[in-house]
């Protein structure tokens, strides 16, 4: 089989929707690169905005390439009347290339004061008290590179302590997971509706030898609430428009009393919103990281 890479660049604010767009057409998520970033470029903790994001998908070349292709340009179409879009770029991929194709974009990146991530296949010389995360994400959601993962990890470094028990509310590759596992967490729950995020997971997991602190299976904010579990930590990388429904589910109840909570995937237009939320379901919020649009809070849950 034969694959079509489409890519756009965008500016951070459009880069959420327009990623959302391409994951309903690629084969297996999306990849997104930080452009004007150099790995390693910073030390305060402090994540530089980027000058603008490539967002890829791989779509196959099949029946059905056409009709994707119509719609996924209709829907620009559309989104560009609300907001200037790129035209998308195309690529003919050949099938034993496709699944490295993306790979090519995936650099180390060193966050926060001693975090460093790499991709498994890239050696890197780390630092004596560097946290190191070697990960082949298998094309799930988070590499390191999104801007949104990035505050998490910062979150991360700054709230984790030895011993608590953590839930990663759509775990993806399970970055995030494995960051608060080596960050001194005993106990971590992966969750995802998505069976290859999980698999992925628990592959870079045992990759990073966490694999005893870390469990993963698919499940979402339901199935939580139905065990009736609370964490010390919860950390929830998703979206505005998922994160707000989730509140008013009862997100505030999974975290214990005196627990704190780390939620990203946000822009800055909707922080209030989200922060508004986050109050009604019992959850204080008392920080932001921000690089460029894109904005994390931290929240804490207040003893009883």
């Amino acid at each position: 089989m034969k694959w079509v890479e489409v890519s756009l660049e965008v500016d951070g604010e459009a880069g959420e929707a327009v990623a959302e767009l391409l994951q309903r057409y690629g084969h297996q998520g999306v990849s997104i690169e930080q452009n004007g970033i150099m790995p390693g470029a910073w030390d305060d903790g402090d994540v530089p905005p980027a000058d603008s994001l490539t967002i890829r998908a791989y779509i196959p070349v099949d029946d059905r390439l056409e009709d994707a292709k119509l719609r996924l340009e209709t829907a620009l179409g559309h989104m560009n009347m609300m907001y200037p879009m790129p035209t998308p770029v195309y690529r003919a991929v050949d099938d034993e290339d496709w699944a490295e194709a993306w790979k090519a974009h995936y650099k180390p990146v060193r966050l926060g004061k001693r975090i460093l991530i790499h991709p498994r296949w890239i050696k890197v010389k780390p630092q004596p008290d560097d946290i190191v995360i070697a990960l082949d994400p298998g094309m799930a959601f988070g590499t390191g590179t999104h801007p949104t993962t990035q505050l998490c990890l910062i979150a991360l470094e700054n709230v984790v302590n030895h011993g608590i028990r953590v839930l990663d509310l759509g775990c993806g590759s399970g970055i995030l997971s494995i960051a608060a596992a080596k960050l001194g967490a005993n106990d971590v729950l992966g969750l995802d509706i998505d069976p290859l995020s999980v698999d992925a997971t628990l592959e870079n997991a045992r990759l990073n030898n966490v694999a005893d602190k870390i469990a993963s299976q698919t499940g979402s904010l339901e199935s939580v609430l139905a065990s009736a579990r609370r964490f010390d930590l919860i950390v929830v990388n998703i979206l505005a428009k998922v994160i707000i429904p989730m509140c008013e589910q009862g997100l505030g109840q999974t975290v214990r009393p005196g627990g704190k909570a780390i939620l990203s995937g946000l822009i800055n237009t909707q922080v209030e919103e989200v922060e508004a939320a986050l109050r009604q379901t019992g959850l204080v919020p008392y920080k932001r990281h921000q690089e460029g649009d894109w904005i994390a809070i931290e929240a804490s849950r207040p003893e009883e």
